[in-house]
């Protein structure tokens, strides 16, 4: 970067959630300035960053204009308008992750086509244009279909069991994947800056939320036999070099139940499940992806200790303004770290905030998050 570091450097963050809200927490270390675009005028960025600006991540003159005076952008959400990103590059703003690549993630199809095309392991599929096209659909029944755009947290998933299932299918462009029998969801991150330097994180294991479809707990670094953590490893960075992404990329993968290892879906940014290496790991995701968009020396990735991530979801019958209750007690045990998003307003399921737990016997690790998980709730 022509800029230095000193106060001088004008970076945009488009989205100002809970991801762009620790970026910041981070970039202040850095001294930079920070302008964020959300369309919430109650983002849990907005009093965080030097300016803040409410208004449409997928307009093109509201992104033009919110980045033509920055030095760079960079984003905490896939859903923005990438035309206008291309336009601010040509006129030399710098963004990271590039535009090229994040157009390539934000739709699921072309993102099977670049595994494909790239020899990155991942499950069987077919591009659907509308729903009748299911019904002749080469992947047999019961499988997944996607929708290729705008699907996050477990919304435009849906597992079609049947024929009679097609009826209820999505109508819009999607696509169908074999179902696979996983044993385990597993994640690696890996950051890459401008000189082409790579790093990764510790394989993570995730659980699911069953009614959310949404990463509920995590737990690093992986005990998983040393092959597979190696595997997962190098597909993420097979991956990354191959995209030539600079900024944070997440693999999110299957492991299924024969041993195999399956890329799911990438997402080009910090992630959900990397919120544990704010305490768990010498680097956190955070401070990594801006040393990789400033094209600094990457720092090390080495675990702490074990740690276990718990999202803090609304409880499913509350809705309406957020309240935290066993805070108090949680905070209580040692090893405890809680981090609350600044979400006004709680219903079923929405992300409040997060809980990583540290210690270094894995066991009581995991023992410690479950007690936290039943003592710490989000209601109204």
């Amino acid at each position: 970067m022509a800029k230095d570091f000193y106060g001088e450097l004008q970076l945009g963050i488009l989205g100002g959630g809970q991801l762009g809200r620790m970026l910041i927490q981070e970039a202040i270390n850095y001294n930079v300035n920070v302008h964020v675009l959300d369309p919430d005028k109650n983002a849990p960025c907005r009093k965080l960053c030097n300016r803040f600006e409410c208004g449409s991540l997928s307009d093109f003159e509201t992104v033009y204009n919110f980045g033509k005076d920055l030095d760079m952008i960079t984003i905490e959400i896939e859903k923005v308008n990438v035309d206008a990103l291309e336009k601010l590059e040509e006129e030399g703003v710098v963004v990271y992750p590039q535009s090229r690549v994040i157009r390539l993630i934000q739709d699921k199809g072309m993102q099977k086509q670049f595994f494909k095309q790239n020899d990155i392991p991942t499950a069987a599929f077919q591009l659907i244009s509308t729903r009748d096209n299911l019904y002749e659909s080469v992947i047999a029944l019961p499988y997944i279909q996607k929708l290729r755009r705008d699907g996050y947290d477990g919304k435009g998933v849906k597992r079609i069991n049947s024929v009679q299932d097609i009826e209820d299918a999505f109508t819009q462009p999607s696509l169908v994947e074999e179902l696979v029998d996983f044993e385990k969801e597993i994640a690696v991150i890996v950051a890459r800056n401008d000189r082409g330097d790579v790093a990764t994180f510790p394989l993570v294991e995730m659980e699911f939320n069953p009614e959310a479809n949404l990463v509920e707990f995590l737990i690093s670094p992986s005990v998983l036999p040393f092959e597979v953590q190696t595997q997962a490893d190098d597909i993420a960075r097979k991956i990354a070099a191959d995209l030539q992404i600079v900024g944070l990329l997440a693999v999110e993968m299957f492991l299924t139940k024969d041993g195999q290892i399956l890329v799911n879906e990438l997402a080009p940014r910090p992630h959900n499940s990397g919120h544990q290496t704010i305490e768990g790991n010498l680097t956190s995701q955070f401070a990594q992806h801006l040393r990789a968009i400033f094209n600094l020396p990457l720092g090390s990735t080495a675990a702490r200790s074990t740690a276990v991530m718990i999202n803090l979801l609304g409880e499913g019958k509350y809705e309406g303004l957020a309240k935290y209750d066993g805070v108090e007690e949680v905070l209580g045990r040692e090893g405890v770290f809680v981090h609350l998003y600044g979400k006004k307003y709680t219903k079923p399921f929405r992300k409040m905030g997060h809980v990583c737990i540290i210690n270094d016997d894995r066991e009581a690790a995991i023992k410690n998050a479950r007690w936290v998980q039943e003592t710490l709730k989000v209601k109204a």
